[in-house]
């Protein structure tokens, strides 16, 4: 039986590694690697319980610190385990650090690549998950491409060996994870916020380009409170770290609801029950659409084409007006 060495660190890869390590242990051997990029309780430890993700054989604990710093960290502790372990397959993921950590560590030991989530592109290379992207896909062997448009952003690369449109595993995540959720689960979930269906606006930032921006991410807020709406807006570390840093004062925004980041099922229900969701997510934005929700990308580019062209996405870039236009 060969053995699969899947690495994953940031909450959209445990979305995806549920359904597909489930998949993989009928007829492999998986070996996961945590590398510890998500680390926070409530980012990392939940998404295991919640979602039935087997036990991390490795966690590499890396943490968080400068791209450089945390890919070189990355790259040191995942070649060790490939190493000892000596995988016919190394699974990545997405578009994370820990994706193009993987590959790289996988590629100069001869190991065979393959990336679930290939092909997607946003053309913005100042996005560091862009470069991710770009150089997972021409170091993997195995392309598992969720639409078409990303089969043909490879073949358009010179990409055409070993490319398979498999669809999204994160709607496969989606419609399991629904089916689960009875009804007194999801009035349970809005009685905490004090919340009603379809009377609020759920919201979430944590990109850099937003985060370590202080004009974009004072624009975002402003844009939020001054949109008429209840915004239930989970806090992500990066961005409570830069609203001390940058001391924006969140109190100066009573409609915006700041909670704890919350688990995979809670967020599927708080977005399923808003009026419109509000991101900079790419994951979140998958997520609104999969649940027929409209969304608002606070982003001036989607590697997600398809939720714009069928209408359920529209792009704001931070721009306070644009997002107050869209909300409306």
């Amino acid at each position: 039986m060969k053995n699969i060495v899947s690495i994953i660190g940031a909450r959209p890869q445990f979305v995806k590694a549920a359904p597909v390590s489930r998949k993989l242990r009928e007829k492999f051997t998986e070996i996961l690697v945590h590398t510890g990029q998500h680390y926070d309780t409530n980012m990392s430890d939940v998404f295991f319980k919640e979602l039935g993700i087997p036990e991390p054989d490795y966690n590499l604990g890396v943490g968080s610190g400068p791209h450089g710093e945390q890919t070189g960290k990355m790259l040191i502790e995942i070649e060790k385990v490939l190493v000892k372990e000596k995988p016919n397959l190394v699974l990545v993921y997405g578009d994370t650090n820990s994706t193009i950590a993987g590959s790289l560590a996988a590629a100069k030991l001869h190991i065979k690549v393959a990336h679930v989530e290939a092909g997607l592109r946003s053309f913005n290379r100042e996005m560091p998950e862009e470069l991710n992207r770009v150089v997972t896909d021409h170091l993997s062997d195995l392309l598992f491409c969720p639409t078409g448009s990303a089969v043909e952003n490879l073949k358009k690369e010179g990409i055409v060996e070993g490319v398979f449109n498999t669809g999204d595993v994160m709607y496969d995540a989606v419609l399991s994870n629904s089916k689960i959720l009875t009804s007194g689960r999801r009035e349970e979930v809005l009685k905490t916020y004090q919340l009603k269906p379809k009377t609020y606006l759920y919201a979430t930032v944590h990109r850099p380009v937003n985060t370590d921006n202080p004009q974009n991410l004072k624009n975002i807020f402003e844009a939020l409170a001054e949109s008429g709406e209840t915004v239930v807006l989970p806090i992500h570390p990066r961005t409570r770290k830069a609203i001390s840093d940058q001391q924006l004062s969140v109190v100066n925004y009573p409609a915006i609801k700041l909670i704890d980041p919350v688990g995979y099922r809670e967020n599927l229900i708080l977005m399923e029950n808003a009026k419109k969701v509000l991101t900079d997510s790419g994951g979140i934005q998958k997520e609104a659409y999969f649940l027929k929700v409209p969304c608002i990308t606070m982003r001036d580019e989607t590697e997600w084409v398809e939720t714009v062209e069928d209408g359920w996405n529209i792009l704001t870039g931070a721009d306070k007006n644009k997002i107050l236009k869209a909300v409306k």
